[in-house]
């Protein structure tokens, strides 16, 4: 079998770079190569040595049409805007998706769902194994305790970090409604600040907090009387985001057109 063509969006940045590398470590797959915006710093720069793996021959570009055009599957941890832009190319290329943003608006939300409808397209707010298991584990520990438990989401990232709450947290958020059968927009409080009076009873609270060069952690706090239980999720490295990214890149290899989650890579 040939191997598998899979190519970097924002291959210069710091998540970019470790796909990269990953991909070329992974047996069965070869790094299409990677692009990146006009103004990034790195255009014409070799991809496997930003990566840290040697010259392979592959300048980073801004020509995306053509890195669609040669890759199998693309993998974009990007921006917003750009992601939307790239879910239109993956469409019109049939090359599978991969998708690692998060802070997508209602607009660009519909382009991802209408790139599915013509390839195969793998979306998950965290593509690690243990926070897929974490959304499980929310979901059935909220649906087990009473209502007088009270929910808080709480996430730290890199102070480079451009949204918040994170995705990962809203997506644990939303784990946690589902399981109390509640709608997570009405549920949610975002932030807290001055004289808030009470918590209301059935809040799904969230904090966050920005520092440092932490990669993710994720705390999901259930505070009852007596007691308070706390299933964590702490990521040591965005190589496990990478790998995730690639095994999902691997898993929709001729699969029919669809939307698709981590869930359904894993088999959970």
């Amino acid at each position: 079998m040939e191997s598998y063509r899979i190519g970097v969006v924002g291959c210069a940045g710091r998540m970019g770079r470790m796909i990269a590398r990953i991909v070329q470590q992974t047996e069965g797959c070869v790094l299409a190569g990677g692009s990146d915006r006009p103004d990034c710093g790195a255009l014409g720069s070799d991809l496997g040595v930003l990566a840290g793996l040697g010259a392979l021959g592959l300048p980073v570009s801004d020509d995306t049409v053509t890195l669609f055009a040669r890759s199998d599957a693309v993998i974009d941890f990007t921006t917003p805007a750009a992601t939307a832009i790239h879910a239109d190319l993956a469409a019109q290329a049939h090359a599978v998706f991969v998708v690692g943003t998060t802070g997508l608006d209602s607009a660009q939300e519909k382009r991802i769902t209408l790139a599915a409808k013509h390839t195969a397209v793998v979306r998950a707010a965290n593509m690690s194994l243990g926070v897929n298991l974490l959304l499980g584990l929310v979901e059935q520990v909220a649906r087990a305790l009473d209502p007088d438990y009270d929910i808080e989401v709480l996430e730290m990232h890199h102070r480079h970090k451009a949204d918040a709450p994170s995705g990962t947290a809203l997506a644990l958020g939303a784990a946690a409604a589902a399981g109390r059968g509640v709608d997570l927009e009405r549920a949610a409080v975002r932030s807290r600040d001055g004289i808030t009076g009470p918590r209301n009873p059935g809040d799904i609270g969230f904090a966050t907090l920005r520092g440092g060069d932490v990669a993710g952690d994720h705390s999901v706090i259930f505070a009852g009387p007596g007691e308070r239980i706390v299933l964590e999720h702490r990521a040591t490295s965005r190589e496990v985001f990478a790998k995730g990214a690639i095994k999902a890149a691997l898993w929709a290899r001729d699969r029919k057109p669809g939307l698709y989650s981590m869930r359904d890579v894993l088999g959970i």
